[in-house]
């Protein structure tokens, strides 16, 4: 189903290029809301420079052509040249019928592509911090909504699960023990493992044949070996950090699951024959003993060109030459169409430079598009990245726990009556939800504060506002008794405007798969709850005036509510039975 604005666009296209020509038929006409109608068309002021003609003449013409009689009351001009169009409210009323009556709700099957996500990307034997959240949160939701819109999505953890530190944290993991409490502490605090591993290396002689930190390197050589039993430990690291990935997981409620674990080591044995083949086509030369690309237009201080260095000096590859491996997996092995990156905003250049040397390779074709979905800092209430007092990054699971503690003491003042066991479910759903929310909500680039008392008020733009507001629509239902049906009709100015909101629907989803940007639909169910809650004052329910009219604003109601539900549920929200 197509919302209102599609609709009108296809119909002004139709008359533009009726009025002046096939060739001005993709004019855009910029649809926006006014306060003299439902949409307001601003085509004609750019269009008669093109023409050289006068605004509103242009503007007249294009009524005269304009065939939305089944749709809209009669447009309107005014101003310099804008068109009014304000919908008829039986067209409304039967669009929004038939939205009820649609298991999608307006939302468009698309043709199928495949869609490779690489997000979250925690390391190994680390704990994950607030840093990880949000590409964690943002890839999630963009591979529902992806989903939902009818690709295929291939999730992809690139988890850290190579490199020099694994030969300190194998050695102390034979020092330790492996069933010791230590190494079993990688499932809840990974931390502490690490740094006790740290620690040793660092206060080992560099010099002794026998100490922690030359014991460490040995280990590393065995490991890019492939000791057998080198590997054998190596991989109880990754089993015990994906057991923690996964806590994590669970408690955000994402999709992740272990078979979407594509760590750095996937590509090992790719590596020499990418360097091999960039050099072989020229476009990786020796410098200074690395090889690099040198790209056209990357330039550094003084103009020095900007290296991408995919073999190290000492032979050893770095990021670079990974990322260039899963490119290359992805659109070879993967057949993918697109291929999105959620990660941080300050890797942006190392992409681009990746991206660029893909496709000079020809490994990165130009039909297949490839998007970093940058991703902003969280903040502190000083303004700074949030960090501990201490200076450490805060721990992902201290932080998910702290929410799930206040959104229980906000709902134990709020539902005293509500049982110990029922509390504790819902507190983790308001608790997640907010934290979730609050990351959704603001532009993926851009940084937020995290505050904990605001994310979980049931005041303002929250996760709390939109589950409470579905929860009264359920409760509301409750009360009916049987279940709404029937037609929908247009009686008061508030059901109208509820009515244009959730038509609205299916365009704002295929939005945000088009533009990959989250915030745009929680910006729209904020919306909404707005409209529903304007809505119920206005027009009375349960007592209405008559029995058809309650009927109506029954089935007004659960459409709304499936709308929020299937929303919050895009998002990766839960939306509680009751609040």
């Amino acid at each position: 189903m197509t919302g209102p604005a599609n609709v009108l666009t296809d119909r002004l296209q139709r008359a533009l290029g009726a009025a002046f020509g096939p060739e001005h038929a993709g004019t855009d006409p910029v649809l926006r809301p006014s306060q003299f109608a439902d949409f307001q068309a601003n085509v004609a002021l750019a269009l008669a420079k093109r023409l050289g003609s006068n605004p509103r003449a242009v503007a007249e013409a294009l009524v005269e052509h304009l065939d939305v009689a089944d749709v809209c009351l009669a447009p309107v001009v005014s101003g310099p040249g804008f068109v009014n169009l304000t919908l008829r409210g039986d067209w409304l009323a039967e669009r929004t019928t038939a939205l009820a009556d649609d298991t999608r709700l307006g939302v468009p099957a698309q043709e199928a592509q495949v869609v490779p996500i690489d997000y979250s990307a925690p390391n190994v034997a680390k704990e994950m911090h607030v840093g990880h959240l949000r590409t964690t949160v943002v890839g999630d939701a963009l591979a529902r909504t992806l989903e939902h819109l009818g690709h295929r999505v291939v999730r992809q953890n690139h988890i850290g699960d190579w490199g020099t530190p694994f030969g300190m944290l194998i050695e102390h993991l034979l020092e330790v023990g492996e069933a010791s409490s230590e190494a079993e502490a990688l499932v809840d605090d990974p931390n502490a493992f690490y740094q006790a591993a740290r620690a040793k290396f660092d206060a080992s002689p560099a010099d002794d044949a026998e100490s922690f930190a030359t014991r460490s390197r040995r280990r590393v050589v065995a490991l890019q070996a492939g000791d057998p039993e080198t590997l054998r430990l190596w991989q109880e690291l990754i089993d015990l950090s994906t057991s923690y990935f996964n806590s994590i997981y669970s408690a955000l409620d994402v999709t992740l699951a272990d078979e979407d674990l594509a760590g750095e080591s996937t590509y090992n044995d790719e590596l020499p024959g990418i360097c091999d083949e960039l050099e072989k086509a020229g476009i990786a030369t020796v410098s200074d003993g690395a090889l690099c690309v040198f790209l056209d237009g990357y330039t550094g201080r003084e103009g020095k060109p900007v290296p991408l260095i995919i073999r190290k000096s000492d032979g050893g590859y770095g990021y670079a030459t990974t990322d260039l491996a899963t490119v290359r997996h992805r659109v070879r092995d993967l057949h993918a169409d697109r291929i999105i990156y959620v990660i941080g905003a300050p890797q942006a250049l190392h992409l681009r430079m990746v991206f660029d040397t893909a496709r000079k390779a020809g490994w990165l074709p130009d039909h297949v598009e490839v998007v970093h979905v940058q991703i902003g800092n969280v903040l502190g209430p000083d303004g700074k990245i949030l960090k501990t007092r201490s200076g450490a990054p805060v721990r992902l699971r201290a932080l998910l726990e702290e929410a799930v503690e206040r959104a229980a003491a906000v709902l134990a003042e709020a539902r005293p009556e509500l049982s110990a066991a029922d509390r504790e479910v819902i507190a983790r759903q308001v608790g997640i939800g907010a934290v979730k929310y609050a990351d959704l909500s603001v532009a993926h680039d851009s940084e937020y504060t995290f505050d904990l008392d605001r994310m979980v008020s049931q005041i303002g733009n929250t996760a709390p506002y939109l589950q409470y507001a579905a929860a009264r629509i359920r409760s509301i239902l409750r009360k009916a008794g049987s279940p709404p049906d029937g037609s929908i009709l247009q009686t008061e100015d508030a059901e109208r405007d509820l009515m244009l909101a959730l038509l609205g629907f299916g365009d704002v989803v295929a939005g945000v798969g088009a533009t990959l940007e989250p915030h745009r639909l929680c910006t729209y169910l904020f919306d909404l709850a707005q409209t529903f809650t304007t809505f119920y004052d206005r027009c009375p329910v349960l007592k209405a005036p008559d029995e058809e009219v309650r009927a109506s604003r029954l089935r007004l109601c659960g459409v709304t509510l499936a709308v929020l539900e299937q929303g919050l549920a895009l998002l990766g929200i839960a939306a509680p039975e009751r609040m």
